[in-house]
């Protein structure tokens, strides 16, 4: 049992990794980008298996982030997906991938972490938004896992 709880929990704090990431990211130039990531993970020195799922995750979101933006404003009722706090717009994108793209997580566990990241790092009011969006994600773009 403490092994499923230490895979959760290195999956926890992988995905607060790969958001401080995919933060750093959006406010970087294009130029700047891999060092600052570098920068990152200089500071939080994470473990191997939680660096390694965390910059796969930040980089599959970065690597589609056309489409999760799509999704996300196709759902995201008037609001436009470029005026979202940098933040709200992170944790909104990587909720969006691990729905679409990472199908060996329960899509519950998914909106619930990106919930918590959402209260913990960004507004009072984010995290029912993302519960909101994500929630609308799974129900219209996810069928077969609902």
């Amino acid at each position: 049992m403490a092994d499923a709880r230490d895979q959760a929990n290195s999956r926890t704090l992988a995905r607060e990794l790969a958001l401080k990431l995919l933060y750093v990211a959006d406010l970087s130039k294009p130029e700047q980008q891999e060092e600052q990531l570098r920068d990152v993970l200089d500071v939080e020195q994470p473990s191997a298996a939680v660096s390694d799922l965390a910059t796969e995750m930040a980089s599959g979101v970065r690597e589609a982030r056309r489409e999760l933006d799509d999704t996300i404003q196709d759902v995201a009722l008037n609001w436009q997906v470029s005026r979202m706090p940098v933040i709200d717009r992170a944790i909104l994108r990587m909720g969006a991938y691990e729905l679409l793209y990472m199908h060996d997580v329960p899509p519950k566990v998914t909106i619930n972490e990106a919930v918590e990241l959402a209260k913990k790092y960004s507004t009072e009011k984010s995290g029912a938004f993302v519960n909101g969006v994500l929630d609308k994600i799974f129900q219209t773009r996810c069928p077969e896992k609902v």
